[in-house]
């Protein structure tokens, strides 16, 4: 287990990283888009590159900040009895939720996503727009993205079966959101 547990956390240390990626795609999708507003509206000049550059941004937003959402237990859940459970009761459900639902789900998608950026790649799509931007960076963060919440999913997992062996500790405070 230990040996799974180091391999977890390395997992757990790439989520952080792609997490601050993730939050620095931020600031600059901001920054084009105050920038773009500027431009177009201050200037008269107009670049769809501009505009779809902002779409690359979320995306990259979206799918490398998801699994440090996982690791960081921020994601959504349906919070039906989650937030009542005592004791490993949490534990069980996590566990069977990245079991049944998380794992197939990432890797399904990971793999059926890779063959369209491949052929995106190849092609060299373009997107249609005049002075448009190519297009396989934006597709490659659905095999990118979904493989990391796969990898995540699988720290999660072996972090949860340890800390019922008694492995490994976790905060497992739950607070149910506000609604």
């Amino acid at each position: 287990m230990s040996v799974l547990l180091k391999l977890a956390l390395g997992m757990d240390w790439i989520s952080q990283q792609m997490g601050r990626l993730a939050a620095w795609t931020v600031l600059a999708a901001a920054l084009i888009s105050a920038g773009n507003a500027f431009v177009r509206y201050g200037l008269d000049i107009s670049s769809n590159g501009w505009l779809e550059i902002q779409w690359y941004m979320f995306a990259t937003t979206v799918m490398l900040g998801a699994p440090v959402v996982l690791k960081l237990n921020e994601h959504v859940r349906v919070d039906i009895f989650y937030g009542k459970l005592k004791g490993n009761g949490p534990v069980y459900v996590d566990l069977f939720g990245l079991i049944a639902f998380l794992l197939p789900v990432m890797a399904t998608i990971a793999w059926l996503s890779w063959p369209l950026f491949i052929g995106m790649f190849r092609s060299g799509e373009m997107s249609n727009n005049a002075g448009g931007l190519i297009r396989w960076p934006a597709m490659m963060l659905l095999p990118l993205g979904f493989a990391l919440m796969f990898l995540q999913g699988l720290s999660e997992v072996i972090k949860r079966i340890a800390y019922l062996q008694g492995k490994f500790q976790m905060d497992m405070h739950y607070e149910k959101p506000v609604q």
